[in-house]
């Protein structure tokens, strides 16, 4: 029956029938059977679709995305930078969620409020590989493994000047700024562990590209970090210092190059990456 409805409605993924149908909010000829029974012609088949009420007044919306990969459980994507991941203060369109109903509107059946399927996200200024979880189990298999830091990113950085050391680590706990509340910032009132690791890819006259391998999910981790390291992220408006570093970026220099995790059907391991986007390979060109 699962097969069925996957067949029929493609957009919605076969694991959240099989989920619909455990908990009876399928029927045939108005009767609940189980997920492996197999149909006749003829018969009625029904499904309830369950839509929190917060997602089923978000709007779909035909924004093009990179998909790099996608099954019926994970979807796995490039974002670019300027996007922002899902709703909120105010904002309800033109987001990666908007983009993600109309190419995938299954996920509406998630949990999440305006954030149905992202487990993670990037900031609006940050490009790079991102997974969605399409599935109920995925949803619940894939925040786990982000809480139990199973998850490995690696993200390549612009910073300014000369690293102290080919790799190093930064354990600076982080928090909202005392004063200014929309910034993050290792002096604050209330710190929460961070850890980021981070080793030099290659050295230029005044930068120095890194690979960072955030090992908490504060929110602006890598960005404060390495603001607070004196060496602020090339095109970073919000912690970078001095008005000159600001301007001569079109961009925020960071992008999430790799992401490994274990599939939640199958629990074998899996690693996409994303290679730099042309506008910031452009950038290093000019440095070379």
């Amino acid at each position: 029956m699962d097969v069925f409805l996957a067949t029929r409605l493609p957009a919605f993924a076969r694991a959240e029938f099989q989920r619909l149908i455990d908990r009876r909010r399928v029927t045939v000829d108005g009767a609940f059977r189980k997920s492996s029974s197999k149909l006749k012609a003829g018969e009625r088949v029904a499904v309830e679709l369950e839509v929190p009420a917060a997602v089923a007044g978000l709007p779909a919306e035909e924004i093009p995305l990179d998909i790099l990969y996608a099954d019926d459980d994970i979807i796995v994507l490039d974002k670019p930078s300027g996007l922002v991941v899902h709703p909120g203060a105010g904002v309800r369109t033109g987001t990666l969620v908007n983009a993600l109903l109309s190419r995938f509107p299954g996920i509406r059946d998630l949990s999440g409020d305006d954030r149905p399927g992202i487990v993670h996200r990037l900031d609006k200024e940050t490009s790079g590989v991102m997974v969605v979880a399409r599935s109920a189990r995925a949803e619940t298999e894939l925040k786990r493994q982000f809480k139990d830091r199973i998850v490995k990113k690696v993200y390549l950085a612009l910073a300014r000047g000369a690293m102290p050391a080919p790799s190093g680590r930064f354990t600076w706990s982080i928090g909202r700024h005392p004063k200014h509340g929309e910034r993050m910032s290792v002096r604050t009132d209330k710190p929460r562990s961070a850890l980021t690791e981070y080793s030099v890819r290659r050295v230029y006259r005044d930068y120095s590209l890194l690979e960072v391998r955030p090992l908490t999910g504060r929110t602006h981790q890598i960005r404060v970090h390495l603001a607070a390291a004196g060496h602020p992220l090339a095109g970073d408006r919000r912690y970078g210092a001095g008005r000159n570093a600001k301007d001569k970026f079109s961009r925020l220099f960071l992008h999430a190059h790799r992401l490994s995790f274990l599939h939640p059907a199958t629990g074998e391991p899996v690693e996409f990456v994303s290679p730099l986007p042309p506008g910031l390979q452009s950038i290093l060109d000019a440095l070379a």
